[in-house]
């Protein structure tokens, strides 16, 4: 995939968005092809998701992971806030439907917990880089300077704050506020410790728990 890394190399608009539109396309597609294509298709989103961050890697200095306290307390916050005001504010939209592959495939069987490990897996370790990516180095940067990487990402930018962060929150229809509120606190963390990683660590610690939380109290909706 050698034009694929002279795309990146070229562009660094390219090596940030990409990746991005590739995934959310590949989610679009999910249930479109056959109820079993919304399992499958995420299987191989996750796995193209997975191949696009290796490619994109050397081009995007930013995305490198970095742990700290404050990291997995937003982490745990946002998964608590996500729980929480469940059914407590009106959906933009609902979502077509349940992703259940206990319910699809039986409970227990090996093809459901297969989907249960790459769900958990793909939401904890692929989408964090992608979004993080997109959402809180590039669009947040972007909103303010066309040249977005001569802007740091400890610079605060109020109006660009809230925009991105509503932006992020209205990809999330289903549960708009409290991805607004995600949003907030991942860039925040961004914006605390300039740099992105924390944030890919908030938003694995939020998805993993989430993910646990499905499979411990059957609560698919959330899915």
């Amino acid at each position: 995939m050698h034009f694929l890394r002279r795309k990146f190399a070229d562009s660094p608009e390219y090596a940030r968005v990409a990746p991005f539109v590739i995934f959310v396309g590949l989610t679009a597609l999910q249930g479109q092809l056959g109820e079993d294509s919304r399992y499958w298709l995420y299987l191989l989103k996750t796995l193209v998701g997975a191949w696009l961050i290796w490619e994109m890697r050397p081009f995007v200095e930013e995305m490198r992971w970095n742990v700290s306290w404050e990291a997995v307390a937003v982490g745990v916050a946002v998964f608590v806030a996500w729980i929480g005001l469940d059914g407590l504010y009106p959906r933009v939209s609902e979502a077509e439907a349940v992703w259940n592959p206990a319910k699809r495939y039986g409970e227990g069987s090996a093809l459901a917990w297969l989907f249960v490990v790459v769900r958990i897996a793909g939401s904890s370790i692929v989408v964090p880089p992608l979004e993080e990516v997109f959402y809180r180095s590039f669009l947040y940067r972007m909103f303010v300077k066309n040249d977005f990487r001569a802007m740091p990402l400890g610079q605060f930018h109020g109006l660009s704050f809230v925009v991105t962060s509503a932006l992020f929150g209205l990809m999330h229809p289903d549960r708009w506020l409290a991805g607004i509120l995600c949003g907030l606190a991942y860039q925040w963390l961004v914006v605390h410790k300039n740099r992105l990683g924390d944030a890919m660590t908030a938003h694995a610690t939020t998805n993993f728990l989430l993910g646990l939380w499905v499979v411990w109290k059957g609560a698919w909706s959330f899915w």
